[in-house]
C-alpha cells in the first residue's frame, strides 16, 4: 500500500479561505501532502480584515493534536498563531511527547496594522519553550524586530539578523523581506544545522492579493520537509511555490479587500 506524506497544521481559521487553516490545507494538497489540522481559534475574518476571534479551549486544542498524531501521525507540522501564554505552553507540552523533527513555526505576533497580537509573557514563552523544539521559524520584519529587540531598516542587514536570531534561539530562520520598501526583495534563510546562509531574491509584485502569504509560505515549507527534502531545498521549493502562487493570484479579483494567492495555480488557471 502507498503511504501519504502527512502534514499537520495547528492554527486558527479563515472563513474566506485565504489564510489560516484553510490556506494551510490547500497548500499541503497543492504541494503533494495529505493535510490534517488542529484548530486553535475560530476567526471571524474576510479579505477586509479580522472582526472577532473565538479561542478554542486549550485542552481541546491539545486533544485535537493528540487525536491526529496518535492515529495518522505526521511527517511535518506547521504552527500558526497561538493566542496566549497558556496555549503556547500546552502546544509545546503536547508536541514534546512525539518524536517529530520537522516543525515549522510562523511566529504570528504583529497585526497588519502594526499592533502587537501577543502579550510579552506569550512572546517570552514562544522564545523559551516552543521555538527551541522547532526546526524552522519564518518571521517577517516586524516579528524579527520583536525577537531580536532591534529595528531592521536595510536589506543588507538581513543576513546578519537572520544569523543572530538563529544563534540566540537555536533554530533555523527564514527571514522574509516583504515589509521593506525595495523593489528587489531578498528573503534570507540561515540554516542553523549547517551554518549556511541562502539569499532568495524576487521582484516585488504590486498586487492587493497578499492575504495569507505567510501562512502559505510556512505550510509549503512544512510540505516539502514532509516529503523528505533537505532543509535548504525545502526552503527553495517553498519560496518558488509562494512566488508562483502570488503571480497567478494577482490575475484574480475576489472580495473587497486583500485577496488570496492562487494555491492551485499548477492545476487550474
Amino acid at each position: 500500500m502507498k503511504k501519504y506524506n502527512i502534514a499537520l497544521t495547528i492554527a486558527g481559521t479563515d472563513p474566506s479561505g485565504g489564510a489560516g487553516v484553510q490556506a494551510d490545507l490547500k497548500t499541503f494538497s497543492a504541494c503533494g501532502c495529505y493535510g490534517t489540522s488542529a484548530i486553535t481559534a475560530l476567526v471571524d475574518q474576510n479579505t477586509t480584515g479580522v472582526k472577532n476571534v473565538l479561542p478554542i479551549p486549550i485542552e481541546f486544542v491539545a486533544d485535537q493534536i493528540a487525536s491526529v498524531l496518535d492515529d495518522t501521525g505526521a511527517d511535518a507540522i506547521k504552527i500558526g498563531m497561538l493566542h496566549s501564554t497558556e496555549l503556547v505552553k500546552k502546544v509545546h507540552q503536547t508536541l514534546s511527547k512525539y518524536p517529530i523533527k520537522n516543525i515549522v513555526l510562523d511566529p504570528v505576533m504583529v497585526a497588519t496594522s502594526g499592533d502587537t497580537l501577543l502579550k510579552q509573557s506569550a512572546i517570552r514563552s514562544l522564545k523559551e519553550d516552543l521555538i527551541p523544539c522547532t526546526r524552522v521559524i519564518t518571521p517577517n520584519i516586524p516579528e524579527a524586530e520583536i525577537l531580536i529587540g532591534e529595528k531592521i531598516n536595510n536589506q543588507e542587514d538581513l543576513p546578519n539578523y537572520a544569523k543572530r536570531i538563529a544563534e540566540e534561539l537555536t533554530v533555523s530562520v527564514l527571514l522574509k523581506a516583504g515589509h521593506l520598501t525595495d523593489d528587489q526583495l531578498i528573503d534570507v534563510f540561515y540554516n542553523y544545522e549547517t551554518q549556511e546562509t541562502l539569499e532568495l531574491p524576487s521582484q516585488r509584485l504590486y498586487t492587493p492579493n497578499t492575504h495569507g502569504t505567510g501562512c502559505t509560505l510556512s505550510s509549503a515549507l512544512a510540505s516539502f520537509l514532509a516529503k523528505g527534502y533537505s532543509l535548504n531545498d525545502a526552503v527553495i521549493q517553498a519560496k518558488n511555490y509562494i512566488a508562483e502562487a502570488l503571480i497567478a493570484g494577482a490575475q484574480y479579483q475576489i472580495g473587497k479587500g486583500h485577496g488570496p494567492v492562487h494555491h492551485f495555480y499548477a492545476f487550474w488557471k
